[in-house]
């Protein structure tokens, strides 16, 4: 016997072609049998053999829970040929109520925690079916999918659920194939049916239409989204980028006069253990400013984590920083990846999908589901119905059926028999002999009947089913919409922004504060709401606690929601948020400006702008107490740099007074120490940049200096107010039109009475002052009460001032709706000429 040739069995191949096919073979295997989901059900095939075994084990609602040992080893055994970690992992994620949306299992025992401790061993945990699980296993048993063998060919698995729900969408998935990788956010399961049966009863709906049902993406750990580009992205294209940011609050504490900062609600996947530590490791390294101490105090009702601040911390800005620096804010890519089945050869192949198409994909394979069901239904209906008319005629010939059967010699004989005399066959004439004697009492008789009749109206309407296309629509949204009625719940992520990127303003109330900045730079806000109005003439509050030698210099009013542009007496423009300013009482001194913006100990804030949005369409216009004027447009100053920008160029002696904002038409008024004032045109300005010195916009005599600038935009009166508390309003028809640096004319009769000049405000009668001094006494007063008088006047007595006191500022109020009215009790003080007697010359 020769030894076979080993040389003839071998097939020379190169060695490329080899790697190649084999590589893909390996790719194809994990792309479709290990990583990726089903577009229909939802489910990774580890996942769906899970829940079907589970299903097979009777481990359904209402059962008593079984050992986690048990699933594995059935899944195992039976339909996955892979290590028992990766079934058990499945297993633990299903449970997971921060990991899915809609958990898939009930579990008993240590499933893991938000703070990423693992879960236990499976001999110590237990699982069973929750009730959205049975949805997705619902009619499994009548033949509405398509079953295969497993891997030994022993016995058949589902390989796809029957999915009452949309899986895919609701719960979301993660995974990484070969060359691609998934990764779908969850979403709420209200949303998701109400656009569902939109897109039934619309098949042309776009993904605008859409999104009015699906707001976006619903994380099982609540949190924020900020900005819906990326939703609009995802759901139109299938990839897009969330940004999730932690639910945190402020909470101040009364007993220490502290803040401290409070997360209850993370981004999705974000380990809670691992945020606390890496805010540990900032604080260490100095990233993180402002924070004293750190504590985890969540428990069984809820996530609370505790950040203490120091006293002297704003919090605001701290949370920024958080933000910022730490995983509170994070990303969610989406990628759209699912295994859709070919309309040709029925093979699942991966495809990157926009939201509706995946909705799409889930109606298609409802559709086919219930048509397979109700074909399974019919089929049933009809063998029922053939052995229930063969009873009838049973019944109908009672004596003969039972003469025959004696006669007969076997059970064989007796059925040829009765299918040969009656027509029968052999199913009908087996159900006649198994027919049992209490069949054939009267009332057995009429259950017959009435069953038959039953099973023929069934019959009917199961092909009315079949024949009818909307129908079967019909029963498809009904049966969603009860899902969505007995799962759904409300939504647990907040879609907080229009915007791109976040804005802390979706925290904050818009409201009016009071900001005031001190001649040695302290700074705060106060709710405007904390200064009661009075009549002209009071005596006023203590609007800031200072030092002797210390006083008020800058007040102003603006919104939470507001830029705040700080212009600093050298030129250079700064900016925050009016919420980034730390929050005083109205005897509190405030913080320094050098600890929110960068800028030296003996650098003064000459003026601020409040600012919503930074348009082409506005300007900037500056004037220096030398009464040099310069308009530059407002985008140049709308991303200034940390150590600030050059606003201005100051020249030597000059200093800047007052910034306003013009939209290029306006009338300009500048008012001088010595009570003159000029008006000219604002085109008599023209445009430069910002490191440019400007143009003169009043002549001034050696010891005169510019006090302030009206940007006249309505039609409105002029208050001229003086060191010594004197006030006067003026019609601005009384100023006319000048070219820009002349002289000027008269706006107020400065005498030293009134003393020099101070501020000059645009009011209107309904309008409101704030007057501050020098040593810190704040007034707030209506303008009703102010006379309209002559240019060339003196004015009345508005505040009564101790006798080295002096006016410092002035700032115009718009009162609320919801403010207290007028004290009328408040007596005129001595000395203070009563209404209509206003001294005039």
């Amino acid at each position: 016997m020769t030894a076979p040739n080993n040389r003839e069995r071998i097939l020379s191949r190169l060695i490329d072609d080899e790697m190649k096919e084999s590589f893909i073979n390996y790719s194809m295997s994990v792309i479709v049998s290990r990583a990726l989901p089903d577009v229909r059900d939802g489910l990774k095939p580890v996942h769906r053999r899970v829940l079907y075994a589970m299903n097979e084990l009777g481990l359904v609602p209402g059962r008593p829970h079984k050992k986690s040992a048990t699933v594995v080893g059935d899944v195992l055994g039976k339909y996955h040929p892979h290590g028992d970690s990766s079934v058990y992992d499945a297993l633990v994620r299903m449970v997971q109520d921060f990991s899915l949306r809609y958990p898939l299992v009930d579990g008993q025992g240590n499933f893991g925690s938000v703070e990423g401790d693992p879960a236990a061993a499976y001999r110590y945990t237990e699982a069973r079916l929750t009730p959205v699980a049975m949805e997705a296993l619902a009619d499994i048993d009548k033949n509405t999918v398509d079953f295969a063998p497993n891997f030994d060919d022993r016995l058949q698995e589902p390989k796809v659920l029957p999915s009452a729900i949309p899986n895919l969408i609701v719960n979301g998935s993660s995974g990484i194939a070969v060359g691609m990788a998934t990764n779908i956010p969850p979403h709420n399961m209200r949303e998701v049916v109400s656009a569902i049966v939109e897109m039934i009863d619309n098949p042309d709906m776009t993904a605008m239409d859409l999104r009015r049902h699906v707001k976006g993406p619903d994380f099982p750990t609540g949190g924020y989204i900020y900005g819906r580009e990326g939703i609009r992205d995802y759901q139109e294209t299938g990839r897009g980028r969330i940004i999730m940011r932690a639910r945190a609050v402020i909470e101040e504490k009364e007993s220490t006069n502290k803040s401290q900062i409070v997360i209850t609600e993370i981004p999705y996947q974000v380990n809670s253990a691992n945020l606390l530590l890496q805010i540990r490791d900032q604080v260490r390294e100095s990233r993180l400013q402002g924070i004293s101490d750190l504590r985890n105090e969540s428990d069984r009702d809820g996530m609370r984590i505790v950040i203490e601040l120091k006293r002297d911390a704003i919090p605001r800005v701290v949370l920024n920083q958080l933000y910022k620096h730490t995983q509170m804010q994070t990303s969610f890519g989406v990628i759209m990846l699912a295994l859709v089945p070919d309309t040709v050869t029925g093979q699942l192949v991966p495809k990157v999908m926009a939201l509706r198409e995946i909705l799409q994909h889930f109606i298609t394979h409802r559709h086919t589901v219930i048509v397979r069901r109700t074909q399974f239904d019919l089929d049933k209906a009809l063998e029922r119905e053939h052995i229930l008319e063969g009873l009838k005629i049973a019944v109908d010939n009672i004596d003969e059926v039972i003469k025959l059967i004696r006669k007969a010699e076997d059970t064989p004989q007796a059925s040829a028999q009765l299918q040969r005399r009656f027509k029968l066959s052999e199913r009908q004439a087996e159900a006649i002999l198994n027919m049992r004697l209490a069949k054939l009492t009267g009332l057995e008789i009429e259950k017959l009947d009435a069953e038959l009749k039953e099973v023929q109206a069934q019959i009917a309407d199961l092909r009315d089913i079949l024949a009818s296309r909307p129908r079967r629509m019909s029963i498809l949204k009904e049966e969603l919409e009860r899902v969505a009625a007995k799962h759904g719940d409300d939504r647990r992520t907040e879609i907080t922004s229009d915007q791109g990127e976040f804005s802390i303003e979706d925290l904050i109330a818009e409201e009016d504060m009071v900001i005031t900045v001190s001649h040695s730079g302290y700074i705060k806000r106060t709710s405007v709401t904390t200064y009661k109005k009075q009549r002209r003439g009071g005596r006023g509050l203590n609007g800031q606690g200072l030092k002797d030698e210390d006083f008020v210099e800058h007040l102003f009013i603006g919104s939470t929601h507001d830029y705040i542009m700080f212009f600093t007496d050298d030129g250079r423009c700064f900016w925050l948020k009016v919420h980034e300013i730390p929050v005083a009482g109205r005897a509190s001194k405030g913080k320094p400006v050098i600890n929110l913006i960068n800028v030296t100990a003996d650098t003064k804030v000459s003026a601020m702008v409040p600012v919503r949005e930074f348009t082409a369409t506005q300007s900037l216009l500056f004037v220096t107490k030398r009464g040099t004027v310069k308009k530059t447009a407002l985008t140049l100053y709308s991303n200034p740099r940390n150590t600030g920008i050059k606003a201005i160029k100051i020249e030597e002696g000059d200093e800047l007074i007052d910034v306003q904002i013009t939209t290029g038409t306006n009338d300009i008024v500048l008012a001088t120490r010595h009570g003159l004032s000029i008006r000219f045109h604002e085109q008599d300005v023209r445009e430069m940049g910002r490191d440019t010195t400007g143009v003169k916009g009043i002549e001034l005599r050696d010891d005169d200096r510019v006090i302030g600038m009206v940007v006249i935009k309505r039609d409105a009166t002029l208050l001229v107010v003086t060191e010594k508390g004197m006030g006067k309003c003026s019609e601005i028809s009384e100023y006319r039109v000048q070219r820009r640096g002349g002289k000027g004319i008269f706006t107020l009769k400065v005498t030293p009475k009134t003393g020099d000049a101070v501020s000059i405000k645009e009011v209107l009668p309904d309008d409101e002052l704030m007057l501050i001094t020098k040593q810190g006494v704040v007034i707030r007063m209506p303008v009703k009460g102010i006379r309209v008088s002559g240019r060339n006047t003196q004015g009345v007595k508005l505040v009564n001032l101790d006798e080295r006191d002096l006016v410092q500022d002035v700032a115009r109020v718009v009162p609320e709706d919801d403010e207290p009215g007028i004290d009328e009790g408040i007596e005129e003080p001595a000395g203070v000429a009563p209404e209509g007697d206003d001294t005039e010359e």
